[in-house]
């Protein structure tokens, strides 16, 4: 299993927990949503997926790894593996969209020729080609959470999360978007994908994990 939670429990506040008793584990290769009202706990169960967060209560297991207590420079490696895209996007502001893109490759150490090249054709794929030289302080929000995206599939990750990836765009680019996911996941790329459009989820017929009142409920993968 890629990512299981066993009895797990996150909380901020001792008398509102964000959520309690998950248990859900994902094969390789699934595709699923995320819904679930605004403040229902969907960034934060992703944040943990990510390792961005600790449970409170449970284990968090990621490619077979306990990671609950893990220290955090052991961490690397396994982060590498997981593409995510963030809601307010988390781009360096100093890197172009094409330096911002090619982050996972520079950092694996991909050739400088296949960087470029695979770079700007994602840029083209995903509409901001013609932007590929601007700064983020130079891109609209759109162009920003496109350039994330790029970004979060460079390296063609086991794990993609995405945090409301289409948010900010209008329905034909996150149509176009959600096709380059589903493309990802047709390569062997597990995707996680949160989202409070009901329409998309019910156009694209993936199957829905929906957090409510603490707890993940649908058709929940398990462990074997």
């Amino acid at each position: 299993m890629l990512i299981q939670f066993d009895q797990v429990g996150l909380s901020y506040n001792a008398e509102r927990p964000v959520f309690a008793g998950v248990d859900f584990a994902l094969p390789a290769g699934g595709f699923y949503f995320l819904t679930g009202p605004s403040g229902s706990g969907k960034s934060s169960l992703l944040r943990l997926m990510y390792c961005a967060e600790r449970p409170t209560t449970g284990q968090v297991r990621l490619f077979g790894h306990d990671i609950t207590y893990t220290p955090r420079h052991e961490l690397t490696s396994i982060r590498r593996q997981i593409g995510v895209v963030f809601q307010d996007f988390k781009l360096v502001p100093h890197l172009t969209a094409l330096e911002n893109a090619a982050l996972p490759l520079q950092l694996s150490g991909a050739p400088q020729a296949y960087i470029d090249r695979h770079t700007k054709e994602l840029l083209d794929w995903v509409g901001v080609g013609t932007r590929m030289n601007a700064y983020p302080a130079e891109l609209s929000g759109g162009e920003q959470q496109r350039v994330a995206i790029a970004r979060a599939v460079v390296n063609k990750p086991k794990i993609l999360l995405a945090d409301e990836p289409t948010g900010n765009v209008d329905d034909e680019t996150a149509t176009r978007l959600f096709h380059l996911f589903d493309e990802l996941h047709k390569l062997g790329t597990a995707v996680i994908l949160a989202t409070h459009q009901h329409l998309l989820v019910e156009r694209f017929r993936k199957p829905a994990l929906q957090l409510k009142n603490g707890y993940l409920v649908g058709p929940l993968p398990q462990a074997a």
